[in-house]
């Protein structure tokens, strides 16, 4: 989860620090702001303060069976993390999505040449992986790319932080505030067991601002769910154990139906006013046509796609004002967005791997 990313004044400096105009230092900036304004600081809010968040401490240490005091002291020192509220807002209605600029952001010379230095470095682990899961290494290495570029920027928010400002201050005029609500309090949760059961100190682990952590950005329920010891010493480590990552995002995408052998999608053109793009694209992106009802509806198809003997699903990706792209996407296509619930996402960590691949001295 994709996805997701003590900070209050460190972050607030951080972002100040964006907004500087081009060519002018922090320290020159700081010079010319007024002595008011340059001891002034937004003011911390802890989370002992919040009565629903304490009543929510009691209640989840009665049903883990966890110390209350020490529950409370955990999510008593977090801090709201504002940035994190003002990231989980709606985006502005009619922002077009561009798939071209999307795709451009992670298939680009860095990442790819990040990721054929992680290939030749874990070829070993990684073949395991694909061996053991039926995953293929490209798109273990594609999702780690895209994810935090090969563990180098796994997030700077402390977990605590985010997971417990979104659980009790997640913006309320976003269209799912409830749901998204509940779900950052059950990750709160799960966080807050997992630490107490591996020792992991809850005030130190940082990761991104929706509280993901690690190379793979595991939110704390997949972490419970999905991590594996695949280096075998006795503990789970997806922030410094490469090992652990592999195996950890192989099982991610075995648990979540990869079948071997089966691509992930198929070129695909569409027989101009002769498609019924209306009814092809009624499911998104759930494969629900055979090759024969899709192909009947005006998707042209040629090759191995003919062969596919599962169902298709017609993917519409935008290109900003531009003509769309178009994919036809097999249930592999459908298992990688599980990872984060995006066509553009599970494009762009098919295609990074595959060009990553191509770089290996040995393809």
């Amino acid at each position: 989860m994709s996805g997701g990313r003590g900070h209050g004044a460190l972050a607030g400096l951080a972002l100040s620090l964006l907004l500087l105009p081009f060519g002018v230092s922090a320290s020159s900036a700081a010079k010319r702001r007024p002595a008011s304004l340059a001891l002034a600081a937004a003011p911390v809010f802890f989370y002992a303060n919040h009565e629903a968040a304490m009543a929510f401490a009691t209640d989840l240490a009665q049903r883990r069976n966890l110390d209350p005091d020490w529950v409370r002291q955990q999510i008593g020192q977090a801090q709201h993390l504002p940035q994190a509220v003002r990231l989980m807002a709606p985006a502005p209605s009619g922002m077009p999505k561009n798939w071209s600029a999307y795709r451009a952001r992670f298939v680009e010379p860095i990442r790819v040449e990040a990721g054929r230095q992680f290939w030749l470095a874990n070829r070993e682990t990684l073949e395991r992986a694909e061996a053991e899961f039926g995953v293929p290494a490209s798109l273990i290495v594609g999702v780690i790319g895209v994810e935090t570029l090969y563990g180098r920027h796994t997030g700077t928010f402390r977990v605590i932080d985010s997971l417990t400002t979104l659980a009790f201050d997640f913006p309320a005029s976003h269209p799912r505030a409830q749901a998204r609500t509940e779900f950052f309090r059950a990750e709160l949760e799960q966080y807050l067991s997992l630490a107490h059961r591996t020792g992991m100190d809850p005030q130190s682990a940082r990761g991104s601002y929706a509280g993901a952590m690690g190379w793979p950005q595991f939110m704390p329920s997949s972490w419970v769910k999905y991590a594996i010891d695949y280096d075998r010493d006795d503990r789970i480590d997806l922030f410094n154990s490469t090992s652990d990552v592999i195996g950890s995002v192989a099982n991610y995408f075995k648990t979540f139906g990869w079948l071997p052998g089966m691509p992930t999608h198929y070129p695909v053109t569409l027989a101009g006013e002769a498609t019924d793009l209306d009814t092809l694209l009624a499911p998104d992106i759930l494969p629900s046509f055979s090759v024969e009802s899709f192909t009947a509806k005006g998707a042209v198809l040629k090759g191995a796609a003919l062969e596919h003997t599962g169902k298709l699903a017609l993917v519409e990706l935008q290109n900003g004002g531009g003509p769309p792209s178009y994919v036809a996407g097999t249930d592999n296509f459908y298992t990688v967005t599980r990872y984060n619930w995006s066509s553009y996402y599970a494009l762009a960590v098919i295609e990074l791997g595959e060009a990553v691949q191509a770089g290996l001295p040995w393809r």
